[in-house]
């Protein structure tokens, strides 16, 4: 039986209870986001105690699904205002499956002390006061971590840096990965604040001698396990690009279409993006005696992951992925993988969203207080986050609180969430994303890459406006369903192209849990998740105006294209036209 553990910081009490009916086909996004939706007031203070942080393992979480160890984590955010779900890999849902724990709910907030949630395999779960962790960093803490669990444990862990105890709106929750470090970061939104609000730095789950979840129909679900690995194998994208360069395969390839955003957003095309490649990036690790292929999470068939390894060959920082070498490399004008390696695990330590922070530092030197390209004065000023200096503040809350406090007015923020690394003047699905996620600026939330840039899934003129919104609005559908199934967005490659990896889908999903999951059923699922999002943002006090890109993105000519965002209002305003219907489906309005 699947069941919520509900945790209330303010007693200091612990409850499980079985998963209500309504929520009984939810996994994942689509339960953190029905949960906020539900239980969190939408005028409520994101960093009070009426806001509740919600961490939830995909409906596969637990299984042997390929690629189906994702964890969503979900809150009212403190840098949007608006509803959140971070995505995150790591071994935590995993171990949350495994226990049959659907989502933990954090609610309310310790009067005093700093305090770590552990849940033993047993399903005992409890709270303990450890006020010598706070304000640890997130590797530091790891070891001490590590001090307190019995030899042999095999845990996982969710925990915050000092950003988060401080409440800024860039800090991340820091989950590990199948070694034990805690390098994969649900970023966005800044709800690592959300749980330093409550008094929780740490989540530890152990599943030590727990099997996987069971199926309702086992030899069903290991045959659509072994056709989604098929699919997923065979792609160009899946099965090679991703697995030999990892996530920076894109690097050289956003550079070339002129929408690699370069010096805040002031050009489309760095000079030195081959330095920042995964190309080059996995010659230096292969001569550092690195690691340039590993997945995230056990069950991982596409494994883009990898370790960087400094000049002696120690570990520093997990594999930069691309947003983060773009936002910490190109974005700030800095061409070294060493130097955006140092700036990396200073995000990851301190803990702050990488595209955030990377965004704020391209703000900063906007304005001139260190120049674009200075990685030393960019790392100096990164360390500032995580103490009590006024700079450290500023910065810590992200791109838009510093391009108000220093007069900067080219400032790539949507919904005060920073841009990602797809300048949307070249690339306008991307654009339509941005503008009209539940998320504010979210690449991943409707991934339209695939079609303007890779011709997966067919092809639409990345320069033009036509046909961007359909783009955009089905995979922002589609990629709520994934979230929903735990199911990593890379994932979405085979399936634009081959009907046999959706099909698999289905399959999984109906073998695991018993309910007939078709086609339908699946995009529906999509569709309720975005209306509760898009319903909680209107009570909130989003409106239509709010789905627009910066000004500046529709007058300020991008080179090398010279190009402009051109899709209209009315055309952004279309988005959300099946949530009336899908509301009235589920009760609400």
């Amino acid at each position: 039986m699947r069941t919520i553990m509900r945790v209330d910081m303010s007693t200091l009490k612990i409850k499980k209870e079985p998963v209500p009916e309504r929520w009984a086909d939810y996994g994942g996004r689509a339960l953190t986001s029905a949960i906020v939706f539900e239980e969190v007031p939408a005028d409520s203070d994101p960093l009070g105690p009426a806001n509740k942080l919600i961490i939830a393992p995909g409906t596969l979480g637990g299984t042997t699904a390929p690629n189906g160890g994702r964890l969503s984590i979900g809150a009212k955010s403190p840098l949007t205002g608006g509803i959140k779900e971070s995505n995150v890999g790591g071994q935590l849902a995993h171990g949350l499956g495994h226990q049959g724990i659907a989502a933990i709910v954090v609610e309310g907030a310790a009067k005093e002390g700093t305090y770590a949630l552990v849940i033993e395999a047993d399903g005992a779960a409890k709270l303990e006061r450890m006020d010598d962790w706070k304000m640890l960093g997130n590797y530091d803490l790891a070891e001490k971590i590590k001090a307190t669990r019995p030899e042999g444990d095999r845990f996982s862990t969710a925990t915050i840096g000092p950003a988060g105890e401080q409440g800024l709106a860039s800090a991340s929750i820091a989950v590990t990965d199948p070694k034990g470090i805690p390098n994969r970061h649900a970023g966005r939104g800044g709800l690592g604040a959300v749980m330093g609000s409550k008094g929780l730095k740490a989540v530890i789950v152990s599943d030590k001698g727990l099997s996987s979840a069971e199926h309702a129909d086992k030899d069903a679900f290991v045959a659509a396990t072994r056709k989604f690995s098929t699919a997923l194998k065979e792609h160009p994208v899946s099965g090679e690009g991703l697995p030999t360069y990892g996530t920076q395969v894109l690097t050289n390839i956003i550079n070339e279409a002129g929408g690699y955003p370069t010096r805040n957003f002031s050009a489309g095309q760095f000079e030195f993006a081959s330095a920042l490649s995964g190309e080059n990036m996995r010659d230096i690790t292969v001569a550092r005696g690195g690691n340039v292929k590993h997945g995230c999470h056990t069950g991982c068939v596409i494994q883009c992951s990898r370790y960087w390894v400094d000049k002696d060959g120690h570990y520093k920082t997990k594999g930069m992925e691309y947003e983060s070498v773009w936002s910490l490399g190109a974005n700030c004008g800095i061409g070294d993988l060493d130097d955006v390696a140092e700036l990396d695990r200073a995000c990851g330590d301190i803990g702050v969203d990488t595209m955030e922070m990377g965004a704020t530092l391209a703000v900063y030197m906007e304005s001139g207080a260190i120049a674009f390209g200075d990685a030393k004065g960019a790392l100096a000023a990164l360390k500032e986050v995580g103490t009590d200096s006024e700079l450290g503040t500023t910065l810590g809350n992200g791109a838009g609180a510093t391009g108000k406090k220093y007069g900067v007015t080219r400032i790539p923020t949507v919904k005060n969430q920073a841009m990602a690394a797809y300048d949307p003047r070249p690339i306008q699905g991307i654009g339509v994303t941005y503008a009209t996620s539940t998320m504010g600026a979210d690449h991943t939330a409707g991934y339209a890459i695939t079609a303007n840039i890779l011709g997966v899934g067919g092809k639409v003129d990345p320069m033009k406006p036509e046909g961007q919104v359909a783009l955009s609005q089905g995979l922002q559908i589609a990629t709520a369903m994934l979230d929903a199934m735990g199911l990593c967005i890379f994932v979405a490659f085979p399936v634009l192209d081959n009907p046999e990896a959706f099909t698999a889908i289905c399959e999984m999903a109906t073998a695991h849990t018993g309910k007939d999951w078709n086609a339908d059923e699946l995009m529906l699922l999509g569709k309720k998740v975005l209306a509760y999002e898009r319903l909680f943002n209107n009570a909130a006090g989003w409106k239509p105006s709010d789905d627009r890109l910066p000004a500046f993105m529709y007058t300020e000519k991008l080179p090398p294209h010279d190009a402009v965002f051109t899709v209209s209002d009315a055309e952004l305003d279309t988005m959300y036209d099946f949530v009336p219907e899908v509301a009235a489906l589920l009760g609400i309005r």
